[in-house]
């Protein structure tokens, strides 16, 4: 009797904010996950190893092949089901720029060189790969509050340059994969709160909208869990979706996150 197949998530970018949370509830689920971190005993304070016998954490950078291709693999010649990338750049508040400028595009060009590289080499399979970029690039109309416009266009202008590249590369790569733009990220708290989705084909154009103007870290996660890793919908295969949930207070638009 053979054993159940039991899938395996590769995480890029999962030691805090979106990716942690959608890796959390992904390792409830009693999935494999492989998580590559700069630093592997930050994730690893947060989920120790004796606790969580199924996340495999790997010491490397997402703009390395070498290290990103041996988080690919779940087992010899077999690549995961599934890729969550949520890397992302910390804004620089003296020189108002981000310390690497171009860090999702080189991300997304070095997955998918490490892709090509193992299927090259013999390695079999198709993962769905979820990427978290931001609303405010849909080519289709408005998917964010007029009154968020100038933030997003003037302030946010360079990591948005960055993602409309990323987004452009997964797009024409001919892998599955969901673009998530979630709303204007401003908490790491998790709640209760419904997600609204908006689903955009990125040739087609929209097929809903939602706008809104906030959204936590966590409540991003745990969609990208519930809806892309736990319940693989179809509807989003192949599908920008824009994720607004909480309405604008004052108090929410006081910290700046880019991923």
């Amino acid at each position: 009797m053979t054993n159940a197949h039991v899938e395996t998530v590769a995480f890029f970018g999962a030691s805090g904010g979106v990716g942690l949370a959608a890796l959390k509830d992904t390792l409830r689920s009693g999935r494999h996950c492989v998580a590559l971190c700069r630093t592997p005993a930050k994730l690893a304070a947060i989920l120790p190893p004796e606790s969580n016998p199924n996340l495999k954490i790997i010491q490397g950078n997402a703009h390395d092949v070498t290290a990103v291709s041996s988080c690919l693999l779940a087992q010899p010649g077999v690549l995961v089901d599934q890729v969550v990338s949520t890397i992302g750049a910390s804004f620089v508040a003296s020189k108002m720029t981000l310390d690497d400028p171009e860090v999702c595009q080189k991300g997304m060009a070095v997955l998918l060189e490490s892709l090509t590289n193992l299927r090259n080499g013999g390695a079999v399979g198709k993962p769905h790969i979820t990427i978290c970029s931001t609303t405010g690039l849909s080519k289709f109309g408005r998917d964010i509050p007029i009154a968020m416009i100038p933030l997003y266009h003037i302030l946010l202008k360079v990591p948005h340059a960055d993602k409309i590249i990323m987004e452009g590369r997964l797009v024409s790569s001919g892998e599955d994969f969901t673009i998530v733009r979630p709303s204007f990220m401003v908490s790491e708290t998790e709640t209760t709160k419904k997600v609204n989705v908006g689903i955009e084909d990125p040739i087609n154009g929209r097929e809903s909208v939602a706008i809104g103007y906030t959204i936590s870290k966590s409540d991003a996660g745990r969609w990208i869990a519930e809806n892309l890793i736990l319940q693989k919908q179809a509807k989003y295969n192949k599908k920008i979706t824009s994720k607004p949930s909480f309405p604008y207070t004052p108090n929410s638009m006081r910290r700046l996150h880019f991923t």
